[in-house]
């Protein structure tokens, strides 16, 4: 296994920091890499906010409800960029609603993802410490406006990262055999015996966000986000559209109800 494979494998959310600066050095080359980051059709379509006002530290953390945000030695938001590649079509006479639409959207939120994770691996390259904030979304509007992003833009997630003041347990994962298929979808048979397995094993790991405490199985953390959802999650679309991006879908399609997935009677 080499270094890089071996810091993967050890990735582990770190949510306090020494506060020791990071240096000018390691910055540029965090930085550098996000650039070169693989990119879709080539079209750059990310862009990252680096915050260091305290007053929008504090504003984010109150998006995110996590104070912890506000103690990061570094925080970067990824959002989704059309707006610049939309200005320079402009420039050049061209007015299409392509420049808006969901293509686009995609384009820059799978870019601003993957410019999140390579980041994260940099980072933790050099020593350091990172913990995503997808809470971000928990009010996209409201970052939206603490981060003054213009139109054909939206926030996708945040990284923050530092010198680690903490040693978190390395979080157990389900078996790669529930997620890892060959050629088409395949549900696991003994689903329910791995689940089984699995939750015991995730009620050994110790959560250092709520006071040391075990945190509960995994199949009752499913239960309880799907029950309790965060009420401004389910703006999203409207905030996208709000942001000028186009959601067109066909009228003629009807909407397919869900119902029962489970592959078992």
């Amino acid at each position: 296994m080499n270094q890089t494979i071996k810091h993967q494998m050890e990735h582990r959310s770190i949510r306090e920091f020494s506060g020791e600066p990071v240096s000018d050095a390691m910055l540029k080359s965090i930085f550098e890499v996000a650039n070169q980051t693989a990119t879709s059709t080539g079209m750059q379509s990310s862009s990252i906010i680096r915050v260091t006002d305290p007053t929008k530290k504090a504003a984010l953390a109150e998006v995110c409800k996590q104070p912890y945000v506000m103690r990061t030695t570094e925080l970067l938001i990824f959002i989704v960029d059309a707006y610049r590649n939309a200005v320079i079509a402009e420039q050049n006479n061209v007015f299409a609603e392509s420049r808006a639409d969901m293509d686009r959207f995609f384009q820059g939120w799978t870019d601003a993802t993957l410019m999140a994770q390579n980041v994260t691996t940099a980072v933790e390259s050099l020593g350091l410490g990172a913990v995503f904030f997808g809470s971000i979304l928990n009010d996209p509007a409201a970052v939206i406006k603490i981060l003054d992003l213009p139109k054909l833009t939206f926030p996708v997630v945040g990284v923050g990262f530092g010198w680690p003041a903490q040693e978190p347990q390395l979080k157990p994962r389900m078996p790669l055999s529930m997620k890892l298929f060959e050629n088409s979808y395949q549900f696991p048979v003994d689903v329910e015996k791995k689940l089984v397995e699995y939750d015991k094993v995730m009620q050994t790991y110790y959560d250092l966000r709520d006071a040391n405490k075990r945190v509960d199985s995994f199949s009752l953390q499913v239960v309880k986000r799907l029950e309790n959802p965060i009420e401004k999650r389910g703006t999203i679309l409207q905030v996208v559209q709000d942001q000028g991006f186009n959601l067109k879908v066909s009228a003629s399609r009807p909407k397919e109800e869900l119902g029962k997935l489970s592959p078992f009677t």
